[in-house]
């Protein structure tokens, strides 16, 4: 009789075991909704439940604990998912551990708090990744110069720069859109709030927010931003004591030997650039490839590198993606010249013929940022006016992914990289 109550334990306790199951949310092809299944996991995060990222695991697969709640929300969001047991979750971790083996699973606890620098008014174009955050359901809260300027930023893991012109010529605009409502009220707003907070000039009040986001970023905070909030943060970073605006912009004459007096100590990203000193025309300095790179659609491509998983966590996770090879995409901003990123810099894609960087990131102190170029994955060369990119006809961009990885990366127990 004992033999026989030993024997119905050790079935209960097996049966036990084969029926606790978690639930893997795959992110290779078999995924129907790639860009939602960030938002299931950013849901998980949220309710204080573990999710790991198996880095390139199935396209950068997530891991978690199954229950009927998660389970549910997948069905809601249309976001494919398999149920596994314990046994074969950790047969998965054993093997991704294996350390010839280029992959590694890394823990995220909670969910970042996610903020967008956009100003007020509406302007008359979208911006990809409030359009993303919005289709995969992740929370943001909007914060412009004011929210700035009043120390809010610590509260922040994630900080995204919506199209700004931080050199304070308003995005160069000048010339083709002087007379639109929309550009008059752009300038008009900025005036304003510079004059309500202290400052003489928009470029001024521009300088000391790319100040207060510097901090922010040695602190421990992660910058992300796209096209043109990329090159003129850090023109804005090194003209912080010079006056590179024209008359038009603010008044009174731009300094008559700007390239000189750049401070290329202070910028994340790029040195050595030159100003585009004209005000007709529609940029801001050399760093921008957009009227050079002379690729052609059909070619217009970008390699992601390839990392090591378990020695550069970080960039593994940034380039997590079904895809290596990513469709190009424009910009006021499209990609970056290699010869004025800084050498420190992690170039994480590029278009090797042309000779460019389109997907960068590095690091400040205790903090982290990536510059992404181009306006819109999913829209190779938007204009003003355009209508915004309805994303649910790109569930499974793999531009649009690059986004998401950034805004989980907060999540994530990390390490620094090691080559």
């Amino acid at each position: 009789m004992k033999k026989i109550h030993i024997l119905l334990l050790a079935l209960f306790l097996l049966t036990l075991q084969a029926s606790a199951i978690q639930l893997l949310i795959p992110m290779d092809d078999s995924q129907k909704n790639h860009l939602k299944s960030y938002g299931i996991a950013y849901w998980v995060l949220e309710r204080d439940v573990e999710v790991k990222w198996l880095l390139n695991y199935r396209g950068g697969s997530f891991l978690m604990q199954h229950s009927p709640s998660i389970e549910n929300e997948c069905v809601v969001r249309g976001v494919s998912f398999e149920t596994i047991t314990d046994a074969q979750a950790s047969a998965i971790l054993n093997g991704i551990a294996e350390p010839d083996v280029n992959q590694d699973a890394v823990s995220m606890n909670k969910a970042p708090k996610i903020a967008v620098y956009s100003p007020p008014n509406k302007q008359p174009w979208d911006d990809a990744v409030t359009l993303v955050l919005t289709y995969a359901e992740i929370d943001y809260d909007i914060i412009y110069d004011e929210e700035i300027l009043n120390g809010e930023l610590k509260e922040y893991d994630w900080l995204h720069l919506h199209h700004e012109d931080f050199t304070g010529q308003f995005g160069k605009f000048w010339r083709t859109y002087q007379h639109m409502p929309w550009y008059q009220q752009e300038v008009e707003i900025n005036k304003t709030l510079a004059e309500e907070m202290g400052f003489l000039k928009v470029s001024e009040m521009k300088a000391v927010i790319t100040r207060e986001i510097d901090n922010y970023i040695v602190n421990g905070g992660f910058l992300f931003a796209m096209c043109a909030a990329t090159d003129t943060y850090d023109i804005a970073r090194a003209a912080t004591d010079v006056d590179i605006c024209a008359p038009m912009f603010d008044g009174d004459p731009m300094d008559p030997n700007p390239d000189e007096k750049l401070d290329f100590s202070r910028t994340l990203a790029f040195e050595n650039f030159q100003l585009e000193k004209s005000p007709y025309v529609y940029e801001f300095s050399n760093i921008d490839a957009t009227t050079t790179r002379n690729v052609v659609r059909e070619n217009d491509y970008f390699t992601l590198f390839d990392f090591s998983a378990k020695w550069d966590p970080i960039p593994t996770m940034l380039c997590q993606n079904h895809r290596n090879l990513i469709k190009g995409f424009m910009g006021q901003t499209t990609s970056f010249k290699k010869e004025v990123v800084k050498p420190n810099v992690l170039i994480m894609g590029e278009n090797k013929p042309a000779r460019e960087a389109r997907y960068i990131h590095g690091e400040k102190g205790k903090g982290f940022w990536t510059f992404y170029g181009g306006h819109d994955p999913e829209d190779y060369r938007h204009l003003v006016g355009d209508p915004p990119t309805d994303l649910s006809l790109h569930p499974n961009s793999p531009g649009y992914r690059l986004i998401l990885n950034n805004v989980l990366f907060p999540a994530a127990k990390k390490k620094k990289r090691k080559t």
